[in-house]
């Protein structure tokens, strides 16, 4: 049994929905990559660099590390000449598509730091560094300016200051900051309509920078996680153009929801985190609660629903190619009409 907490809010912080508690504290990990890509479209960097969406959908991503993801990167490293050296990514246990590691253990080849699920949110740190003239060496380090200056964009999309975030270290070796649950919703709500947040809200001026993130990353769900049962590349490509789904290590998931969604245009954008409080190694409980959770709160039609069976239900299989185990989600989540301050 997976035991989890999930919130939803709207972007003014109402709490909609909510399972166990919203206050449980967690880490963002790569939940915060959105919000950190930004960092380098409000620099000027788009410009600057000529991005593509999709080379900004991967610097939001988790990406899988297949070939696709690779040269889209390289492409742009040639581009703007940054050195793939420059990567501190590490590649332990990379890539995370089973298909291609096994084609790279058959030829012999050892995956690079490009291939790591972090590379993407990494070329972000590479790319400030090239604009501003800042040395590489060490950018992983909490005072580095890379670091202060992404740090920055992070704590205005949760409407706090760089003094307050609480910081650890990510898998990556890079800063990560921790939030109450409903502060992560809260944050993919701003995800799903930046430019709907009133003038006055200090979180506003970052919305053109947050929304050509968000563009990107509906434009490219496979560059958000890859080609193959990567579960926020398919809820994106269920749902097109109404969800943002991103997954964070130890079984954290923010979901935008965009307004409109399921053909009700007086829908408002919400923001739902989930969190597996075990970690949820195999992703069963992580699939099947994300899923069902954006099922109640009316975000999944049915076709959607039937494209994603095998992430709402997942069955774990014996030698045999038997079912032995069906992770089935058990749980109601409870409206509520709580504001967040």
């Amino acid at each position: 049994m997976h035991r989890g907490d999930i919130v939803e809010v709207d972007a003014s912080g109402a709490i909609i929905r909510v399972l166990g508690d919203p206050d449980r504290v967690v880490t963002l990990r790569s939940c915060v990559k959105p919000f950190g890509a930004a960092a380098i479209i409000e620099a000027g960097g788009a410009e600057a660099f000529d991005l593509e969406p999709a080379e900004i959908a991967l610097m939001a991503s988790s990406h899988s590390g297949e070939d696709v993801h690779v040269r889209t990167l390289q492409a742009l490293y040639r581009r703007v000449g940054i050195a793939q050296a420059s990567l501190a990514t590490g590649v332990e246990g990379m890539p995370l598509d089973a298909i291609t590691a096994a084609r790279l253990a058959r030829d012999g080849e050892t995956a690079g730091p490009i291939r790591h699920m972090c590379s993407g949110q990494h070329s972000v740190f590479l790319l400030l560094c090239k604009l501003k003239g800042w040395k590489v060496e060490e950018y992983w380090l909490e005072d580095h300016p890379v670091q202060v200056a992404y740090r920055t964009v992070v704590a205005r999309a949760f409407g706090t200051t760089p003094e307050n975030l609480k910081l650890a270290i990510d898998g990556c070796g890079v800063p990560t900051y921790a939030f109450p649950l409903r502060d992560v919703a809260r944050g993919y709500a701003f995800l799903a309509a930046p430019s709907a947040l009133p003038a006055k809200d200090p979180r506003a001026s970052l919305a053109p920078a947050l929304e050509r993130v968000r563009d990107a990353m509906l434009a490219h769900p496979d560059m958000v996680a890859g080609t193959r049962d990567r579960l926020d590349t398919s809820v994106m490509k269920a749902e097109p153009g109404r969800l943002v789904s991103k997954g964070g290590m130890e079984a954290l998931r923010g979901l935008a929801i965009l307004p409109g969604r399921g053909g009700d245009a007086t829908r408002g954008a919400t923001g739902m985190a989930v969190k597996i409080e075990d970690g949820d190694g195999y992703d069963r409980g992580t699939w099947a609660a994300s899923v069902e959770a954006l099922r109640q709160a009316n975000a999944l039609g049915s076709a959607a629903l039937r494209a994603l069976a095998r992430y709402h239900r997942p069955v774990s299989l014996d030698p045999h190619g038997r079912v032995g185990a069906e992770a089935i989600p058990d749980f109601e989540l409870a409206p509520l009409g709580e504001l967040l301050f």
